[in-house]
């Protein structure tokens, strides 16, 4: 519908306070009561894309997270103008809490420029978002199970009842009842909540930085599910953005993981339009601790 997406209108309207800082406020925090970095990554892009003129569009970036995010005051954004040049700019952001870095980002923008050099991988072949149950609906069904434990009844419901500003659609879900492994790949169509329309690019790849870190990690867990999750967190995140996009429109979110060891996994991802052009290619390694003693059953 018209509904303005609150992505736009809160998340990633940030306050200027001078030429080159920014004040951004918190949206949705998860149950770890940190902040989500998606909103970290989307929130330092929309800061440097103010630094650089209209015709630039953003084409990489690349994240460190340095400390844990306090979800009870602001984030500053301070953004460096580190270069810039004939074709290409460079932005580098540091995100600030009680005086200290939690964050720091470098942003490229590139002027168009047309190239007969093209090609691109091929879209996984999977079930239009129409014909699937959106992540809401996923969990109302399994609470629907009256033999499910309820500890992880009230989890599930805790899950639905956050105000996450995203579109979800699982291409194929995990059974959440069962902790047999499976292959670390998993399919998601996804876009913003509400409606964006047509706009400046950049603030599509601001949205689409924020939806990207979604569920991003948990893809390397997927071959480990009898274990239980002690500490998980991201530690770096990088971006490339290829074609203009709508990221209020449903675009499908391939994610894999080719490793993990040495209490690390590294995941990749590529979101896809539905007319199977390739937009954004992302990738991340973030902390994944877990506890020795396997799952106990969730029925």
């Amino acid at each position: 519908g018209d509904l303005r997406s609150v992505l736009i209108t809160s998340v990633l309207n940030l306050e200027r306070l001078e030429v080159d800082l920014f004040r951004g406020r918190h949206h949705w925090v998860p149950a770890t009561q940190h902040l989500f970095g998606g909103q970290i990554v989307g929130q330092a892009l929309v800061a440097a894309a103010h630094a650089v003129s209209r015709d630039e569009q953003v084409h990489s970036l690349h994240c460190y997270f340095v400390r844990t995010g306090d979800p009870k005051v602001p984030v500053l954004y301070e953004v460096e103008r580190t270069r810039t040049g004939k074709s290409f700019s460079v932005r580098s952001v540091k995100a600030i809490q009680h005086g200290k870095p939690i964050f720091t980002c470098q942003a490229s923008f590139q002027l168009s420029q047309g190239s007969p050099v093209q090609h691109q991988f091929t879209m996984p072949t999977v079930p239009p978002p129409e014909e699937l149950l959106t992540q809401d609906e996923l969990i109302q069904k399994f609470l629907q199970n009256p033999n499910v434990a309820e500890g992880y009844r009230k989890r599930l419901t805790k899950i639905q009842a956050q105000d996450v500003p995203i579109d979800i659609k699982p291409v194929n879900p995990p059974d959440i009842f069962s902790s047999e492994p499976h292959e670390p790949k998993q399919l998601f169509w996804v876009r913003a909540r509400g409606y964006i329309g047509e706009t400046d690019m950049k603030v599509h790849c601001c949205v689409a930085a924020y939806i990207s870190d979604y569920a991003f990690l948990g893809t390397a867990l997927l071959p480990h599910r009898q274990y239980h999750i002690k500490f998980m967190v991201s530690l770096d995140h990088s971006m490339w953005f290829h074609v203009p996009f709508r990221a209020d429109h449903w675009m499908l979110y391939e994610c894999e993981s080719p490793w993990a060891g040495g209490c690390r996994g590294l995941v990749q991802g590529r979101l896809w339009r539905r007319d199977g052009v390739l937009a954004v290619t992302c990738a991340q390694e973030g902390v994944i601790r877990v506890e020795q003693t396997p799952n106990q059953s969730k029925l």
